[in-house]
């Protein structure tokens, strides 16, 4: 029995380099699931202003600091979810959050959407995951 997480791009929906259309994750394995972290420092200060990249790149710190907590990593993602406040700029988040991205092979899950704000003042971008950790 295959122990690892399959990605799947089913014939008949689109092909993307940047996301996959559906994970499966095998009996046995840990879920973790990880809330939406915005660009927060410990103290809960907003880190980056207005702009979204230095926002995306301290919600991606946050997100590997969560995700080490429970002993998985970037690579255990299997779904992210990704909210991002209308008039952001989204090319500029992804670039920012692309260094962390990178994996090996296929991509997580994506789910991203425009929203007109977030619970934080003055955050541009929030993102959730969900990690599976096969041990």
């Amino acid at each position: 029995m295959d122990t690892s997480v399959s990605f799947l791009r089913p014939a008949g929906l689109v092909h993307s380099p940047v996301f996959s259309h559906v994970a499966v994750v095998p009996p046995g394995a840990t879920t973790i699931h990880v809330g939406g972290q915005n660009a927060v420092d410990a103290t809960g200060a907003l880190v980056g202003g207005d702009d979204v990249a230095a926002q995306t790149r301290q919600v991606m710190a946050n997100v590997v600091t969560a995700l080490a907590a429970a002993d998985a990593t970037i690579r255990d993602v299997v779904a992210w979810t990704i909210l991002i406040v209308d008039g952001a700029d989204l090319g500029a988040a992804f670039a920012a959050a692309a260094p962390t991205l990178q994996v090996d092979g296929d991509p997580a899950l994506v789910t991203g959407a425009r929203v007109a704000g977030l619970s934080v003042p003055g955050a541009l971008i929030e993102v959730a995951a969900v990690a599976a950790v096969v041990r």
